[in-house]
């Protein structure tokens, strides 16, 4: 069988960012037959990652945000096998979507675990690892890396009419696919870094999130009670990167999932 061609898509304004990314996924995808798609000019994410799609040629596509790096020599021959079983993977996300963020349906619905970086702090982020490698079942991913088969992609595509700014465009691709009726899963053993923690407070975030709110009317699940941040994931700070890599194994993660989950649910009985 040939190998799977890969078009990576990233939607940069950052000259310095853009080649520092570039660079990494030509190291990530040696081997593999690739392409690497800029979109310098985004109306939206939406609008960029259609126009990215207009020009791929790759089996399957990486949509990437221009400030995360994935710690895994491994990652195109895993993309490739785990891609036969699911039509679209991320790094974080949940198996019942309620309304606001893919976080707001708290313990025991989030999945996946990431490494950010900010204010030069290494902090790891643990939503929850119950199934590994990869956690089926997911109804909605985060926008950090999302990759999907050629066929679902195009099938799915940006919604870049209502979702003309950059909130919600991750919600509305993952959800309309989980609705469609296509598999979603959350890569949980490749180390991920993010450079940024994102901005779920906003103007801009609630009138979309609104919008979203909207647009899947009946189909959200019923949202739970104010639940606090520190109840619906862990942060651990970490000194280092050789800290991060032995932390991110199966065994810990679990350990700390399962804490996670009874801290979570004795706050939601108190």
């Amino acid at each position: 069988m040939n190998a799977p061609s890969f078009s990576v898509i990233i939607c940069s304004i950052n000259p310095w960012k853009f080649a520092s990314c570039a660079r990494h996924y030509e190291a990530l995808l040696a081997g593999f037959p690739y392409e690497i798609i800029g979109i310098h000019d985004a109306a939206s994410l939406a609008e960029g990652y259609n126009r990215g799609m207009a020009r791929a040629a790759g089996d399957i596509f990486i949509f990437s945000h221009d400030d995360l790096l994935i710690l895994d020599d491994h990652f195109a021959t895993k993309i490739s096998e785990r891609l036969r079983d699911y039509d679209i993977l991320g790094f974080a996300g949940t198996s019942r979507l309620t309304p606001g963020s893919w976080l707001a349906s708290g313990q025991p619905c989030l999945r996946g675990v990431m490494a950010h970086t900010s204010r030069q702090r290494l902090g790891l982020a643990l939503y929850g690892v119950d199934e590994w490698p990869v956690a089926g079942g997911i109804e909605a991913i985060d926008g950090l890396l999302m990759i999907a088969q050629r066929q679902a992609a195009l099938a799915v595509g940006f919604d870049a009419a209502t979702f003309d700014g950059f909130h919600c465009y991750d919600l509305d691709f993952s959800f309309a696919a989980h609705l469609s009726g296509r598999k979603i899963g959350v890569v949980c053993d490749m180390p991920i870094i993010h450079s940024s923690g994102g901005d779920f407070t906003g103007d801009s975030w609630r009138r979309y999130t609104r919008l979203f709110q909207q647009k899947y009317a009946g189909k959200l699940a019923i949202a739970p009670a104010n639940i606090p941040m520190k109840d619906k994931l862990m942060i651990i700070n970490l000194s280092d990167y050789r800290v991060l890599a032995e932390v991110w194994n199966r065994d810990s993660l679990r350990r700390a999932t399962i804490a996670l989950r009874r801290r979570a649910a004795l706050a939601a009985a108190s």
